[in-house]
């Protein structure tokens, strides 16, 4: 999905997995996300049904999402 929003252009490359569901059907995502035609990134936010609207995000790069990783295992988080 392609989106250029006043300026704010992105493109949904792979969505991985819906996190949660708020009350009013927005959801928290994890999405790889190419935003401004750049290299897509790991992209956590909240997004209304149609894409048109969302949420202040966290975005990581392949090698951040693999230290997270790596952080949550060492720290046996899960």
């Amino acid at each position: 999905m392609e989106v250029d929003q006043d300026a704010m252009k992105f493109v949904i490359v792979q969505h991985i997995a819906d996190i949660s569901q708020e009350n009013n059907g927005c959801k928290k995502e994890l999405n790889l996300v190419s935003w401004h035609d750049r290299e897509p990134v790991y992209d956590i936010r909240t997004w209304n049904a149609d894409y048109s609207k969302y949420g202040k995000g966290v975005t990581l790069t392949a090698g951040e999402m693999a230290a997270l990783k790596d952080v949550l295992l060492e720290k046996q988080v899960f």
